[in-house]
């Protein structure tokens, strides 16, 4: 079992096989990842965002940029699946006005044309003998794709949430829906509750056999930064005899105000923001001896990912007005290929 400092663990929950099904059937059938591919339905567009470190940048919808409920916070791409080379998916959570949040939901982009759709994150169960769904209600501050199947979807104090992406389901928009078309029913947690880490972010080093999904939390003031490792097994997070989790690599050499972090290569790559109107700040080298890189960001920058093919680092930004997912050049920090 690895040692990772103090009550870090996560364990796997029982799978929502049979209430997926049902709603699957209630449904007429899952459509998966290729039935959203086939509908989308908004558009983004290039764009000039700020930051020394960007480039080349893209602008939503401006419905999606201005909304004021819905605040975008994770990224990544598709990974394993060769069809989809050009696919970037994201995550939102919406919140009410005194900041309770509501939902969770992920765009899925398809970067050759820039078209885009949401999908609505959901709880499946079933109620009185009638399958029902409600939306997952996490901070989503950070998702990694992995494998044909899975996303991986940060819960904060509450772990990680995993849904299959083959779940999608095609519903009428309603209420329960919160209008959406298409949902992606959670079909297993890593619960955190044995546990004091908030799952904050998400991201995932390819440098490293097996791969490993990298976690850490957002903090300021007196609040921990901690960073940490989780092995892969195959699809799932690898577990010990005991039959929980725990990191491979635990870190507690973060920075305040940390929104992603991925690594590659022993490289750690850290967006930290500055507030609505100040610009982000970039981090490189390792925990507790990064450089600084200055307003090397939009104002804003949540998670981060990194496209190995391309040799690029992508995050986006949270902020009404002034929101963009956006590509930088891994080289010009220094760095090569691993």
């Amino acid at each position: 079992m690895p040692s990772a400092g103090p009550r870090i663990e996560l364990r796997r929950t029982d799978e929502n096989a049979a209430e997926i099904s049902a709603l699957a059937e209630r449904f007429g059938g899952a459509v998966g990842i290729d039935g959203v591919l086939a509908a989308l339905n908004r558009q983004a567009r290039p764009a000039d965002a700020p930051g020394s470190a960007v480039t080349r940048a893209y602008a939503w919808q401006e419905r999606d940029n201005w909304d004021s409920r819905w605040w975008p916070q994770g990224i990544t791409w598709s990974s394993d699946v060769a069809a989809r080379q050009g696919v970037v998916v994201t995550s939102a959570y919406a919140k009410n006005r005194v900041g309770i949040t509501l939902a969770s939901r992920i765009a899925v982009v398809d970067l050759a044309s820039l078209r885009y759709r949401h999908v609505l994150l959901v709880r499946p169960m079933v109620w009185r003998g009638r399958a029902i769904m409600r939306p997952l209600r996490v901070h989503a501050g950070g998702i990694v794709w992995y494998g044909p199947s899975y996303l991986h979807v940060a819960g904060a104090r509450r772990g990680i949430f995993a849904c299959r992406m083959e779940d999608v389901l095609e519903v009428p928009p309603s209420r329960a829906t919160l209008g959406h078309h298409y949902v992606l029913p959670v079909r297993f947690a890593y619960d955190a509750a044995a546990g004091d880490m908030r799952y904050s972010f998400l991201s995932l080093d390819r440098s490293v056999d097996p791969p490993e999904i990298v976690a850490g939390e957002y903090g300021k003031d007196t609040m921990p930064t901690r960073l940490v490792r989780y092995q892969l097994d195959g699809d799932h997070l690898a577990t010990h005899t005991e039959g929980g989790s725990a990191p491979s690599l635990f870190e507690d050499g973060g920075v305040s105000h940390m929104q992603g972090a991925v690594t590659v290569g022993g490289t750690w790559y850290v967006t930290q923001s500055r507030g609505p109107s100040g610009l982000g700040q970039l981090r490189v080298g390792r925990p507790g001896a990064f450089t600084k890189i200055r307003d090397a960001l939009p104002n804003g920058p949540e998670d981060i990912t990194y496209w190995p093919a391309r040799d690029e680092l992508w995050s986006l930004t949270e902020h009404p007005g002034s929101r963009f997912f956006f590509a930088m050049d891994r080289r010009q920090f220094g760095t090569s290929v691993h």
